[in-house]
């Protein structure tokens, strides 16, 4: 009897896995055997795949991480002022397509988990860096660290409050702190 061959996508399984263990039960709770479970895979090859638990985690808030950041560059996709960058900025926190229930749930426990991990804490730092680049095609660098931190805070509120702010309120709350009139 021949042994089949590996699949060839089996470790990105597996990293996409850790992502939605993650997402669904929390990175406290998350396992080798839940994420070959829920990826579809031996047990065995978690270990064949990656070195540990850290390593694991590490790449797959990375990539969770990278996607998000090319998102959030699409929204400033064709961006070439500071009016349209400020209207750019609305829209990605009203966007529904970055405020999706497992990306939120992912960013919450990425918050959570990385003082407990050099490397996780690594990825967010590299993640606010990117985010903060993207934004100073338009804005000097403190301004651009202050709507990266408002754009964070206000993604959040956008899913948690009982009445969101408008995209008006949103608006004039940016130009605000991009320096510009509000009108």
């Amino acid at each position: 009897m021949s042994r089949r061959p590996n699949d060839p996508d089996r470790r990105e399984k597996i990293l996409q896995a850790t992502l939605e263990t993650i997402a669904t039960h929390g990175v406290h709770a998350v396992t080798h055997r839940k994420i070959a479970s829920c990826a579809g895979v031996p047990l065995g090859s978690m270990t064949y795949y990656f070195t540990g638990m850290e390593p694991l985690l590490e790449e797959a808030f990375t990539r969770f991480t990278h996607e998000m950041s090319r998102q959030y560059r699409d929204f400033f996709s064709g961006v070439t002022s500071q009016e349209a960058a400020c209207d750019a900025i609305v829209t990605l926190i009203l966007s529904s397509e970055v405020t999706t229930p497992r990306s939120m749930a992912l960013m919450y426990q990425l918050y959570a988990f990385m003082h407990r991990s050099e490397a996780l804490k690594t990825v967010m730092q590299d993640w606010m860096q990117t985010s903060q680049s993207t934004l100073n095609q338009w804005f000097d660098p403190a301004t651009a660290r202050a709507l990266d931190a408002f754009i964070e805070g206000m993604t959040l509120h956008f899913v948690t409050d009982r009445q969101p702010l408008s995209r008006n309120d949103l608006r004039a709350m940016v130009r605000r702190m991009a320096g510009l009139a509000v009108n």
